[in-house]
């Protein structure tokens, strides 16, 4: 395994994003909306460093089923707030090809949100495939498979406090 982004780092990226959040919305209030599992640790530090008033909400949206494959995306909304007429903040892990932001994007939009804007923790250079950026993006990393501060491979490695890549020996010992 590969350290690529320290703890340290990853806090530090994480305050900017959220000065940044706090200087768009201001006093404004506000729903942050996180795409789990991914964004779990992301959303608890994030939201601690944010000091408009704040509502906050999970949905769950996946498309790889324990391979690093991307699948038929599947988007639960069940423990999600009402977001008709307020302004929406999406917290995601990692946008890579964008399909997954994109889509969660366009559901949301469909419940008559005043806005809804998006954060993610990491963007993977030349890994897009549509033309939907994402609004704050705490690191720009290279086309790795990366895990920790909430990124898993099969689950595990999600509790690491910093960004890690794994290498072939660390993928073969990875539980099932």
């Amino acid at each position: 395994m590969k350290i690529l982004l320290d703890e340290r780092q990853v806090r530090a990226g994480v305050l900017r994003m959220a000065e940044a959040i706090g200087a768009e919305y201001g006093s404004r209030p506000l729903t942050v909306i996180a795409v789990m599992t991914g964004s779990v640790v992301l959303l608890a530090d994030l939201i601690r460093l944010l000091a408009m008033p704040l509502r906050v909400g999970v949905l769950q949206a996946s498309s790889y089923k324990g391979s690093t494959e991307r699948g038929e995306l599947i988007i639960n909304a069940d423990l999600m707030p009402d977001v008709t007429d307020h302004d929406v903040l999406v917290v995601d892990d990692i946008f890579d090809t964008g399909h997954t932001l994109t889509k969660v994007v366009a559901r949301l939009r469909q419940l008559r949100p005043t806005s809804v804007r998006t954060s993610v923790l990491l963007r993977k250079a030349g890994r897009q495939e549509v033309a939907y950026e994402p609004d704050f993006v705490a690191f720009e990393i290279p086309d790795e498979f990366v895990v920790g501060y909430g990124l898993d491979y099969r689950d595990a490695y999600r509790n690491l406090p910093y960004i890690a890549t794994l290498d072939e020996d660390d993928i073969a010992s990875t539980l099932p």
